[in-house]
């Protein structure tokens, strides 16, 4: 199981009291394997979510913003890329490990917003 933490976030086009409150958040990502299954849990004081899925196999998921989703996540070019889709509107992230720290990276419309992750000893 890799445990990742959060390092401050820097953003394009987001608001500065949506970073702000974003920023307070600082969960904790949890990434395991079992059989092929691939658990994402994202921990932090506020709230717990735990997404359940295998690569390249949509399914149905409920955000931590209480959307519910068309989901599909794939292994493209080194970064674990999860495309959302609902409501004829799409969200991707994506995340990847640069210098030993996971950068996830969310794109909706022209909205962008990075969070970096370090690895917890």
């Amino acid at each position: 199981m890799m445990i990742w933490t959060t390092l401050p976030k820097r953003s394009k086009g987001v608001g500065f009291a949506t970073r702000q409150m974003g920023n307070m958040a600082k969960p904790n990502l949890l990434f395991s394997i079992d059989d092929g299954v691939i658990s994402m849990k994202s921990q932090s004081t506020f709230k717990t979510t735990e997404t359940k899925f295998k690569l390249n196999e949509e399914f149905d998921e409920m955000t931590a913003d209480d959307r519910k989703t068309k989901t599909l996540v794939t292994f493209e070019n080194g970064k674990l890329v999860q495309k959302q889709t609902w409501d004829g509107k799409t969200t991707t992230l994506e995340r990847e490990l640069q210098d030993g720290k996971l950068i996830a990276k969310c794109v909706m419309d022209d909205v962008v917003a990075l969070r970096t992750y370090e690895k917890e000893v």
